[in-house]
Formats: C-alpha cells, sequence, structure tokens
C-alpha cells in the first residue's frame, strides 16, 4: 500500500493494512493494556511503514472549537495534583494547544459544574478533570458536556475515559521492600479516607502484608501533612517492636523522620522508612528517602492522547489507562536489628 504520494496516511490507513478496526489502533497509540501484544507490533509495524503521525488538532478544526484544552483541578498545593497539572500543561504544549486551568476549591457537583460551564463558554477542544477525591467522581456522573472529556485520578473502579497511576501496585511495592528486607510487619501512615491515591495506597500495602502472611498493624489515618507525619512518629517511637512503616506521601514521611529522631529513634538502624510520591526534596532528606515514584509525565501524556483520541471519533468511551509508578530505593530502608 503506498498513499504518501497523495495524501498523508490516516488511522483507517494504518487499520485496513494492519487487518484490525480503527478502535485497535486507537488503543495502540493510547497504550491501552487490553491489546494482543502480536495485533500491537502489527499496527505498530502499519504506523512505520505509512509514516502515520495522528492529527491531534483535526477535531479542533472541523468542530470550531479553539486549540485550547480546558482543565478543571483542586486548587491544591499538594504535591501529587500540582505535578500533574504541570505535567499536563507541558504535553499540551508540545502538542500545539493552550491550557486554561479552572481552580475550585472543592470537586463537588456545583464547583466542578460551574468550571465547565466556564470552559465550555471559552469553546474549548476538550476537557481534563483531575478528580482525586470521591465527591469529584459523583459529581462526573452528572456532568454531560458534549465534549471530549478525559478524567486524571479519578475513581480506578468507574468504567469512563480514565488514566490514573496504579496506586495499589506501587504500595505492594513499597511494602514488600520493606518485608523482604526482612521486617516482620510494616505500619502504614496512610493519606485522607476520601482520597483514591490513599485508598489505593491503603488496598496495596493490606495485600502485601496478607500474601505474605504478615500481620496487618492498625492503621494510622492521617492527613497529607508533614504535621500529621510528625503526630504519627511521636506515638510509633514509642514503640518499640516498630521497625517499618510505610507514609503514603514523602511529607508524611519527612514529619515521622523528624519524630523518630527527636525521640532517639535511628533511621534506618532503629526503624526502615518508605514514603510515596519522590519530591524533589526526597534525595535530601535525612537519610535520604526510598520512596515510589509515580510517573506524572507519563499519566500525563496518556490523558492527553486518550483526549486527543476522542476529538477524532477513534477513544473507546471506556478507556482506563494503568500507569504503573517505579520504586526509588535510597538510604532509609535496612534490615531490623
Amino acid at each position: 500500500m503506498d498513499i504518501r504520494g497523495s495524501r498523508s496516511p490516516a488511522m483507517t490507513d494504518v487499520a485496513r493494512l494492519a487487518g484490525v478496526s480503527h478502535q485497535t489502533v486507537s488503543r495502540v497509540l493510547n497504550g491501552h493494556p487490553n491489546v494482543k501484544e502480536q495485533t500491537r507490533l502489527r499496527v505498530r509495524a502499519a504506523i512505520a511503514e505509512l509514516g502515520y503521525r495522528p492529527n491531534r488538532a483535526a477535531r479542533a478544526l472541523v468542530t470550531g472549537r479553539s486549540q485550547l484544552i480546558g482543565i478543571v483541578a483542586l486548587n491544591s498545593t499538594l504535591y501529587g495534583p500540582s505535578s500533574l497539572l504541570a505535567a499536563f500543561e507541558q504535553a499540551a504544549a508540545e502538542a500545539g494547544f493552550a491550557v486554561s486551568v479552572g481552580s475550585v476549591g472543592r470537586l463537588d457537583r456545583e464547583s466542578i459544574a460551574g468550571a465547565v460551564d466556564r470552559h465550555l463558554d471559552q469553546r474549548v477542544a476538550g476537557l481534563v478533570v483531575i478528580a482525586p477525591v470521591a465527591s469529584a467522581g459523583e459529581a462526573l456522573e452528572e456532568i454531560a458536556t458534549g465534549v471530549p472529556l478525559v478524567t486524571i485520578d479519578g475513581d480506578p473502579r468507574r468504567a469512563h475515559a480514565l488514566v490514573t497511576v496504579d496506586q495499589v501496585a506501587g504500595a505492594r511495592a513499597a511494602t514488600r521492600h520493606l518485608l523482604q528486607a526482612g521486617h516482620r510487619t510494616v505500619w502504614h501512615v496512610s493519606g485522607p479516607a476520601d482520597w483514591y491515591d490513599a485508598a489505593g495506597r491503603i488496598e496495596g500495602w493490606r495485600q502485601a502484608l496478607e500474601e505474605a502472611g504478615a500481620e496487618v498493624p492498625p492503621l494510622l489515618p492521617a492527613d497529607w501533612s508533614a504535621a500529621a507525619g510528625y503526630a504519627a512518629g511521636q506515638m510509633l517511637a514509642r514503640m518499640p517492636e516498630v521497625t517499618a512503616v510505610f507514609t503514603a506521601n514523602d511529607h508524611l514521611a519527612l514529619g515521622l523522620l523528624r519524630a523518630l529522631s527527636e525521640r532517639g529513634r535511628r533511621v534506618p538502624h532503629d526503624l526502615s522508612v518508605v514514603g510515596f510520591d519522590d519530591v524533589p526534596e526526597a534525595a535530601f532528606f535525612i537519610p535520604p528517602l526510598t520512596t515510589v515514584r509515580p510517573a506524572f509525565d507519563a499519566v500525563a501524556q496518556a490523558g492527553l492522547d486518550l483526549l486527543l483520541a476522542q476529538m477524532v471519533d477513534t477513544a473507546d468511551p471506556d478507556n482506563r489507562i494503568v500507569i504503573a509508578p517505579s520504586l526509588v530505593k535510597r538510604e532509609s530502608v535496612a534490615p531490623p536489628r
């Protein structure tokens, strides 16, 4: 097949050459896990042979909408949501789109609906909602925008256009690392109960312990702050049987490290600690913190690709893309004494 002399190759050309549907081509482009490896290789070969490049702006140009993507996000300085927002803005800029951010104080029905309406008044080409809390999932059920819509960091149980970090896998990796170092069990200082991130990390922690046949200690609920980690650390420092702690984020770990130091508990000699997020400062904690690194750039790019696929009517409306995080090993973990 040679169409390059007359026009640029389209997704339908790739599908025809690979012997698959255009929906399958879209899934391959979006990194959807439910594609057989043989099919994925065939589609990639067709893409390479034809020199196909997705026309990311086609839908916006056809509908007369602007080259503008509207983002609804919680007005927060928390590292995870703010990093996702920054990564998406960068990915969108590289694809030739501008971004309009609608920050809201709460991710409830009224706030999300108001932000969506303001974006629609700007004739955005698509919408992204960064929705890490349970109230956002309920609100999104009632949103009918008529434009492409992708949720980032939302409810992993819902069947909709969603891209998220595999929180469960990250927490399991953190907990297993501590168990493999020789600790009999691992305590967990969790994030807020209404955050999907926190719930997934609790689930992964518990799964890893149960799979290893280890005792599951009482959960220590907290928020995302260093102050909450400090309070948990003051209690744990008085419990000599505690030798390993997994905190739901690195700021909790920072507060925990301070409390342990004040109580004379040395990390990792007396107690090992693993965090989550890999904040830029984590490598400079005392000691440098072992943590889980979410692939924020990969999440943002997958979210953008899924949104752009919707713009050209090729996306599976129930497409869910889960991005695996990685464990970053530093000096805060050692075998128990």
